[in-house]
């Protein structure tokens, strides 16, 4: 099945997510308000516009089984929405809920727990808000993460049991803590990652190899293996206690990733295209593109690699402006990537399940568009795009 491609915004979609029967979607798109868009007959439109942020939002999460929304700004604050009936109209309506985030810089990115009893806030002020809520004040109220973050915290990821959090770092590291809160928790079961598991613990701290910043971190749906893309190109999983393997991209860096199987992986970020990984305790490595970009027998003047222009569409550019006195580049579909995005690829999340595999996934990015692609629907790779070291 071809992707599904839509076009949301004319700005950059920094974040999305969809409701349980995907039916809406909720999108940020590089402002301070966060759009809900509803499918209607062949197209989304928009349907709600959530206004309580007064900087631009960074993150999403919709809480399927609370139908609860979870926003993240730069602004230093996060609001949980919940859909209520207007009392005046009987209309629906999103509602706020305050958070206390007690953080001082701004908030990066945040997720829900897979019990939906908490959720977890990625911050510049070196420090992650575990936040539950309290019936008494009606509000949520956090717990922070310090020890040992050294620096900005750009994204969060929930293990399976409700109790333990990985984190990635512009520090140049990927940890695992315990977010335990005793009012909130029953006492987790040993795992692969520790027994003993108070809040702040630190069950795990993994360096990316040549030290850039860890933008995607995920757990496998088992729980038991933890991957993370860093901006020096690389891609890594962990097995705890075990083996931690590198896959050296030669690709410009991800930023995003999410696990469709044990054994498989979908990350994409600054190439504008998903890339496949699969693999396992005994080696991983890419297996190819949800994107296929070979060039059509039409297009001989499209360029050959995503993000760059041909030798000969380069030189025919330089040759017009020097000769006409014009440019022909806002004009030429040289310009156009051969990726169906065509710019930044921003997030990634599961659409569709099936036997316990991912068999959709979506993609949004920084041309403003939303698309769902068939994760058996995998292109080839035309050169060898990375190196595995263990």
């Amino acid at each position: 099945m071809p992707p599904q491609v839509f076009t949301l915004s004319q700005t950059p979609i920094t974040a999305h997510s969809f409701n349980a029967d995907r039916s809406q979607v909720a999108v940020s798109c590089s402002s301070h308000e966060a759009k809900i868009f509803s499918w209607s007959g062949s197209q989304w439109t928009l349907n709600a516009t959530l206004t309580e942020h007064d900087k631009p939002i960074t993150s999403i999460d919709w809480a399927p089984a609370s139908n609860r929304i979870v926003t993240a700004s730069q602004d230093r604050n996060a609001y949980v929405w919940q859909e209520t009936q207007d009392p005046e109209t009987g209309a629906l309506i999103w509602k706020p809920t305050l958070v206390l985030l007690r953080i001082n810089r701004a908030a990066t990115h945040v997720r829900w727990s897979p019990k939906e009893d908490k959720f977890a806030v990625a911050s510049g002020a070196r420090a992650i808000a575990v936040c539950s809520f309290d019936p008494e004040n009606n509000w949520w109220v956090s717990k922070l993460l310090k020890k040992p973050i050294r620096s900005t915290v750009l994204c969060v990821d929930w293990h399976p049991n409700n109790v333990l959090l990985a984190a990635g770092t512009a520090d140049m590291k990927a940890r695992v803590f315990s977010a335990y809160i005793k009012e909130v928790d029953a006492k987790p079961a040993p795992s692969v990652w520790g027994s003993k598991l108070p809040f702040n613990t630190l069950c795990g701290e993994y360096t990316s190899p040549a030290g850039g910043w860890v933008h995607a971190v995920a757990f496998s749906p088992s729980g038991d293996v933890l991957a993370f893309a860093s901006h020096d190109s690389s891609m890594t999983i962990v097995y705890p206690g075990g083996t931690m393997y590198n896959i050296k991209m030669t690709s410009l860096p991800l930023v995003t990733l999410t696990w469709t199987s044990e054994q498989s992986i979908v990350a994409a970020g600054h190439d504008c295209q998903p890339y496949v990984f699969t693999g396992s305790e005994g080696g991983w490595e890419p297996i190819g593109t949800l994107d296929d970009t070979s060039v059509p027998k039409s297009a001989s003047a499209r360029p050959s690699v995503p993000g760059k222009l041909n030798k000969s569409a380069a030189f025919a550019t330089f040759q017009s402006a020097d000769s006409r006195g014009q440019s022909s580049i806002a004009a030429s579909s040289d310009t156009k990537l051969l990726t169906i995005h065509q710019n930044t690829i921003t997030s990634v999340r599961p659409y569709e399940e099936q036997g316990g595999v991912v068999t959709k996934v979506t993609t949004s990015g920084a041309d403003g568009r939303l698309i769902i692609w068939d994760t058996n629907e995998i292109s080839a790779l035309a050169t060898k795009l990375a190196t595995l070291s263990v």
